[in-house]
């Protein structure tokens, strides 16, 4: 027999409050909703033509497939993108721009190693936009500048 009396333990459950992070999905899933229950609805229907001619499962069969049959070296490129994204990351201390720059610019950099003719292809295009938005935004101010 004990000489001491043990209080009685009560144990509640607590639940920890939701971080910014954690709400953000929650909504970010909750818009999505529709969308994901109709690509649901397509992928599930009783009629395999039906599911065939689908947009959802013509994107999701293709990944499918082109993730089962990658070709030579994919992962390890995969691979090395995505470290330079992680990488970016841990050196965009501080602002929230540079945590949006340099993720980005680094894995566009990885991205144009092992695929240069694309990043070519993808600058060339880029450039030619830029150049009509900076146009569009100069003819934009140099009309309120004579209108004054």
């Amino acid at each position: 027999l004990s000489l001491y009396s043990s209080p009685a333990r009560e144990t509640k459950y607590v639940e920890n409050p939701q971080t910014e992070l954690e709400e953000g999905v929650s909504r970010l899933r909750h818009a999505m909703e529709p969308y994901t229950a109709w690509c649901q609805m397509e992928l599930t229907g009783s009629s395999k033509a039906n599911v065939d001619k689908s947009l959802c499962s013509d994107f999701f069969s293709e990944g499918y497939e082109f993730l089962q049959k990658p070709p030579a070296g994919f992962y390890p490129r995969l691979g090395v993108i995505g470290f330079a994204g992680i990488v970016g990351l841990f050196l965009a201390r501080g602002s929230k721009i540079k945590k949006l720059v340099y993720p980005a610019g680094l894995m566009g950099v990885a991205t144009s190693m092992y695929y240069p003719q694309q990043a070519v292809a993808i600058a060339k295009v880029a450039g030619t936009q830029l150049y009509d938005w900076s146009l569009q935004g100069y003819i934009a101010v140099e009309s309120l500048w004579k209108d004054n």
